[in-house]
């Protein structure tokens, strides 16, 4: 599963973290501790490790968002999607060893009424949220490996 390339909203990042890929994968992918190092996120509940079909719940700026994993190649690759307040996202996450330190490439569509009706305004949000998790990501990873 891809992200809609057509959809409204459309954001692609990248970032170099100096840590192992388990690592980060690690953070990535338990939810439930996301909120310890993500402050943008307030709450995340998850029943286990993701796999595919698995289903977890979290909170971020005021919206109740329930994700489905549609795709889950560990360490590499996880794909979810999920509705909140009418958005409707496919967001990608895409892990590769670079030497010493892991190239994190995420892309998020997000399509649906509220989408249409604010584009530009939408369009900004999910370009600054995806810098800011990026960021933690890294954060946390290299500080854990420091």
């Amino acid at each position: 599963m891809q992200i809609n390339t057509t959809a409204p909203v459309v954001t692609r990042d990248q970032i170099l973290i100096h840590a192992a890929i388990e690592r980060v994968w690690q953070l990535q992918t338990d939810v439930a501790r996301w909120p310890s190092w993500q402050p943008e996120v307030d709450g995340a509940q998850a029943d286990g490790p993701l796999t595919v079909g698995s289903v977890f719940r979290w909170q971020t700026f005021g919206l109740d968002i329930t994700s489905t994993v549609a795709e889950c190649e560990p360490p590499r690759r996880i794909v979810w999607t999920g509705p909140a307040q009418g958005i409707v996202a496919v967001h990608e996450w895409t892990l590769s060893v670079q030497r010493d330190d892991v190239l994190v490439q995420t892309a998020e569509s997000w399509e649906g009424e509220p989408v249409k009706a604010q584009v530009a305004v939408m369009q900004r949000a999910l370009d600054g949220s995806l810098r800011q998790w990026l960021a933690n990501l890294k954060r946390a990873a290299e500080a854990r490996t420091a």
